[in-house]
């Protein structure tokens, strides 16, 4: 039954007018809405992430930090390589080389989500 059938069934009666208006109101208004919650949901994920993104930052920042009080305080060797997990289990992965640069690659990682700082003196 096509629409012009529908539309001549009920156009000499008013009966189920105002359900149907009633319906497609309520169709109309669920559609914005899981259209907006769909968004909403995006944006909390994305938010988290870049919540997850700071302590990875944070996390590969101390083991520069690590590395560069261990090179002034005891002196390391090329190839030098550390690691350790937080508490909070995040963790950072160092490497350290020495040729005519000194070079200290960090990786934070938190979540599945890494970061990565180098520092060249």
């Amino acid at each position: 039954m096509g629409f012009k059938a529908l539309f001549k069934l009920y156009s000499n009666s008013q009966r189920g007018v105002s359900i149907m208006l009633a319906v497609f109101i309520l169709s109309f208004l669920l559609a914005i809405s899981m259209g907006i919650s769909t968004i909403l949901i995006r944006q909390v994920k994305i938010m988290r992430e870049i919540g997850y993104s700071v302590i990875a930052f944070y996390a590969a920042d101390a083991g520069i930090e690590v590395v560069l009080y261990e090179d002034r305080s005891i002196g390391l060797s090329d190839g030098y390589t550390t690691s350790t997990v937080f508490v909070n289990d995040a963790s950072y992965d160092v490497e350290f080389h020495t040729n005519d640069i000194t070079t200290i690659t960090s990786i934070g990682s938190y979540e599945n989500t890494k970061r990565a700082i180098e520092t060249r003196y």
